[in-house]
């Protein structure tokens, strides 16, 4: 198939494209740029020996998505792009409801005029809320308590609404848990641009000597260690979900939901220290006092996608971490020389 992926120079959407023309599809990437860098993409094509489009526009701009479509055959969208830091959403919430629920009006707009009904959307385990009891289950009732994951779930209401109104429309709506790690030939990886809001790309940094230490917000939840617990999954495992989700639509109408996480939890300490194996070093840490609203655990059920899409997370903590270590030591700046 040609699939236009939006975002698709980004950490995900690198990975993505990379299994995409692996798989044999064509690939339009349409991405702006604003968190990620054509050096990826160039990579990308260097890994896999072939190819994709490159469309830079913006999601906001309704008449940049028409010319993506117009005369390219496009067959189906993923949808990655859009702002993706929940303190950043609570500072600006303007700017996330704007690129990421307006952008996506603008997108499927821009779909249907163009003829092309089938959609795999970036969805986030944000939109569970931190009163959730893990293992979170795609038919629990969604409460995201932040600005970031508000505007994931009012896209997927949008989307669940319009494959109802219309019953041409295939889509799949993917609750990612805590991506992580690298393509295992070390080229092509998480280039967060200024301080990383994630925990692994934030250790990585400490092991490379980039920044001092890792702060470890509280260690009195009740878990085995003190610390938070979350789902890691490998970011190739992720990318492979989308390919499974976009051939299963491909067949069917209507709207499916599924959690893409291992089912497993790990916490903040246990993957400190797996990191530390990988780097061959210790990696420095500080406990704090706990940041307001982080829930103690975090886990998926990912037994529907299982069952649906023929797809399970393959790698453990210690890939992923030895995968993210060969990147940033053989990239400590990210994409920059």
């Amino acid at each position: 198939m040609k699939i236009l992926v939006t975002g698709g120079a980004g950490y995900i959407g690198s990975h993505t494209v990379l299994q995409l023309l692996e798989a044999g599809h064509d690939v339009v990437v349409f991405d702006n740029l604003a968190n990620s860098s054509r050096a990826s993409l160039e990579r990308v094509h260097e890994i896999a020996g072939r190819e994709s489009e490159f469309v830079e526009g913006d999601i906001r701009d309704r008449a940049a998505l028409d010319a993506a479509f117009a005369g390219r055959g496009i067959d189906a969208v993923i949808h990655f792009a859009g702002l993706k830091a929940v303190g950043e959403s609570v500072a600006e919430p303007l700017s996330y409801y704007s690129n990421n629920v307006v952008g996506t009006i603008n997108l499927l707009y821009a779909m249907d005029a163009a003829d092309v009904r089938r959609i795999v959307f970036s969805s986030s385990a944000t939109v569970y809320g931190n009163r959730a009891v893990a293992p979170m289950i795609e038919k629990m009732e969604l409460d995201a308590d932040n600005p970031y994951g508000r505007t994931k779930e009012q896209i997927e209401d949008i989307l669940a609404d319009l494959g109802a109104s219309d019953d041409r429309w295939s889509i799949a709506l993917l609750r990612y848990f805590n991506p992580v790690g690298a393509h295992e030939s070390g080229r092509i990886g998480e280039d967060p641009k200024g301080v990383p809001n994630n925990l692994l790309p934030f250790v990585a940094q400490v092991a490379v000597g980039r920044r001092e230490k890792v702060m470890v917000f509280g260690n009195d939840y009740p878990t085995p260690d003190g610390t938070g617990v979350r789902d890691y999954i490998h970011v190739v495992d992720l990318a492979n979900g989308h390919l499974a989700a976009l051939e299963y639509i491909s067949g069917r109408t209507g709207v499916g939901r599924w959690n893409l996480g291992t089912g497993n939890g790990s916490s903040v300490l246990e993957v400190i220290e797996a990191f530390g194996r990988a780097a061959g070093h210790p990696i420095p840490y500080e406990i704090t006092s706990r940041r307001p609203g982080d829930a103690a655990t975090s886990y998926a059920d990912p037994s529907a996608a299982l069952a649906d899409l023929g797809w399970s997370a393959t790698r453990t903590l210690d890939q992923m971490c030895e995968d993210h270590w060969r990147w940033q030591k053989n990239n400590p700046n990210g994409y920059e020389a």
